[in-house]
């Protein structure tokens, strides 16, 4: 199955925003719980453990990478069925993640933001989270798990052309 990227890049003040969209047919309380619950999370992303709530950390597994890390995630912040922001620090970098939900006439928008200081590594950040939020996708409607190979390096040429084509870019040309 060919997959086609949908990720969108935004320069701030920071550096760049890599936005990504996906629309749901739930009210934003069902979307909201399969962010935040861990036996939710778990079927798409990895479960949590910890007590969660702002300025608190919780570890996340990462269940569906290559020996399954754990990790220590930040929330910063944390608003119901709206916004949920955290950060983590792990050998790849800083992340800095936001997901903004929005719902309307029966439909969630999940609006998926990682704030990049670099667009470099792009290519492979975006294909690993249009994959991520795919299976989100997939954990919600039933449909058969999405498989990696489907979306790296198939995106590559995608997320690069993107950072290239950032204004203020600092990827090396």
């Amino acid at each position: 199955m060919t997959r086609t990227p949908a990720g969108r890049l935004f320069r701030t003040a920071a550096g760049h925003d890599l936005v990504l969209t996906r629309t749901f047919r739930a009210p934003a309380a069902d979307v909201w719980a399969s962010l935040t619950e861990p036996e939710r999370t778990a079927r798409w992303f990895g479960p949590w453990e910890g007590d969660a709530a702002p300025g608190r950390t919780i570890r996340v597994q990462m269940a569906y990478e290559e020996e399954q890390p754990w990790c220590d995630v930040h929330i910063d912040a944390c608003e119901p069925q709206r916004r949920l922001a955290v950060s983590m620090i792990d050998s790849y970098g800083s992340w800095l993640l936001e997901m903004e939900l929005s719902d309307a006439d029966g439909t969630t928008e999940l609006r998926f933001v990682q704030h990049l200081t670099s667009v470099e590594g792009i290519a492979e950040v975006g294909a690993g989270w249009e994959y991520y939020l795919d299976m989100l996708v997939a954990s919600r409607d039933g449909s058969s798990r999405p498989e990696f190979d489907e979306y790296h390096p198939a995106m590559q040429p995608y997320y690069q052309a993107l950072a290239r084509e950032a204004p203020d870019s600092a990827q090396p040309a």
